[in-house]
């Protein structure tokens, strides 16, 4: 949680917010939606776990916050946000604010802090990437101002409210994440938001079964826009059809010299690039070609965003990816003994769709290992191209030398190395046992399949126990 010391609200600032309240409260440190992760000083906001018809969400729940005041009021929560309903029948022992929804009344507050804020706002999405983006861009303007963003994957209708509302007001840059799966999310998140910058990473086909086709989720990533300051940037691809944004300013990032944020050579580890202009060198861990392109999207934010991209580009190489996108884990197998003897997990198991399945699978391939070897996780909401689409990634992992696939999306096309149902069939010590030094390991699928489960941290202290 964003959680600390310091006052984030002042009780008469949420009063004045919200003056229906049962009485005099402390003034507030952290915002919580969750009762199992409430930090003392927290306000709780008892949230009902379906929104309603203004928005779809894939975690809807019948459990109601309210159900959890007791337990957030036990865990330190300093007051509690309830629905009027709820006040008429019931009293929590703590200071409460009472409105008539509580997701309104989040949103709300997120509103508030979006207003009081006078820095600098980011707001990133596309298909794949965004959470990546979001932590490199965190951690570069950590090093040069005070800096606020998401966590997470609070990316939705509660996720984006929660995010702001738990802004300081004393924040120079702000970097939050918006994410989509159907028709019409991203818009009022955009307007909640009001972004000096925002970035579209990519459109690719994610939860394209949930759109008419791929242009329709064009023209709903592009209403990122939509919340933009009246002199805001938008950063896209420079081959994106930008018909239909907002946006009074457009910049471009690409491979090629076109672009206003461009390539212009990569050897190693090491990228040269022109940010408008200026020439930057830095060093990028784990690069392919979609974290070039993520690192060039970076860059034209900071410097957008009035950051030093000089400094930036020099921060570079202490990031590492979020764990779930990509980061890699090196498993000695011999006591004492370095990267000869290591297996190597790449932990890719946050998310997938058909492009960022590629990448990985392309990238693993030009490793240098004894083997390589591929978890492939079921890739969801594809609609009727499933079929094709896990026929297409199945036939691009005959390259690696080892490919196990779990979910009904590979039913059709199973690894050569095997296939499971889910997680729970699979036998972790039995595969591990097959391990041997200068293996290369990625997990890469859906959330459900292998986040949702632990699984890599599960494999991972499973090969550590075998050979350490």
């Amino acid at each position: 949680m964003t959680n600390n010391n310091q006052t984030l609200w002042t009780w008469q600032a949420l009063a004045e917010f919200f003056p229906e309240q049962s009485s005099l409260g402390s003034d507030i440190r952290g915002i919580c939606i969750d009762s199992r992760s409430v930090n003392d000083g927290d306000l709780f906001i008892a949230l009902a776990g379906d929104p309603g018809p203004r928005f779809s969400t894939s975690s809807q729940s019948a459990r109601d916050g309210h159900e959890f005041i007791d337990a957030a009021v036990s865990h330190g929560a300093a007051a509690v946000m309830v629905s009027a309903e709820y006040y008429e029948h019931a009293q929590p022992d703590c200071p409460v604010l009472v409105v008539e929804d509580t997701l309104d009344g989040l949103w709300q507050l997120g509103a508030s802090a979006r207003d009081r804020m006078t820095g600098t706002v980011a707001a990133i999405t596309g298909s794949a990437g965004k959470t990546t983006a979001r932590h490199w861009l965190e951690q570069l303007l950590l090093k040069q101002g005070s800096t606020h963003a998401s966590t997470g994957s609070l990316n939705n209708h509660w996720g984006v409210p929660v995010s702001l509302a738990r802004m300081p007001s004393s924040s120079r840059y702000g970097v939050f994440e918006i994410g989509t799966n159907h028709p019409g999310e991203i818009a009022p998140l955009s307007l909640l938001t009001k972004p000096h910058v925002s970035m579209l990473l990519n459109v690719l086909p994610a939860h394209i079964g949930n759109f008419e086709n791929l242009d329709a989720i064009r023209r709903e990533k592009l209403t990122i826009t939509d919340g933009l300051q009246p002199e805001g940037v938008l950063i896209v691809p420079e081959e994106l059809n930008t018909l239909g944004t907002r946006a009074a300013h457009i910049v471009t990032f690409g491979l090629q010299t076109t672009a206003d944020v461009h390539l212009i050579d990569f050897n190693d580890s090491t990228v040269a690039a022109s940010v408008r202009g200026q020439a930057v060198r830095y060093t990028l861990n784990n690069a392919g070609e979609h974290r070039i392109l993520t690192s060039l999207a970076v860059l034209a934010a900071v410097d957008l965003m009035g950051a030093d991209v000089v400094q930036a580009a020099a921060d570079f190489a202490s990031l590492e990816a979020p764990l779930g996108r990509g980061n890699q884990v090196s498993i000695p197998c011999e006591p004492n003994a370095k990267t000869a003897s290591d297996i190597l997990v790449i932990d890719d198991s946050y998310n997938a769709n058909p492009v960022s399945m590629s990448y990985a699978i392309e990238a693993l391939a030009s490793t240098a290992a004894l083997r390589t070897i591929a978890l492939l996780g079921e890739m969801l909401e594809l609609g009727d191209t499933s079929l094709a689409t896990h026929e297409q990634v199945a036939a691009r992992a005959t390259v690696l030398d080892e490919v196990i696939t779990f979910g009904d999306g590979f039913a059709t096309c199973p690894g050569r190395s095997g296939h499971y149902g889910a997680v729970s069939e699979f036998d972790l010590d039995a595969f591990v046992d097959t391990l041997s030094a200068g293996d290369v390991l990625l997990v890469k699928g859906s959330n459900k399949v292998f986040w949702a489960q632990s699984f890599t941290k599960k494999l991972i202290e499973t090969i550590q126990k075998r050979f350490q």
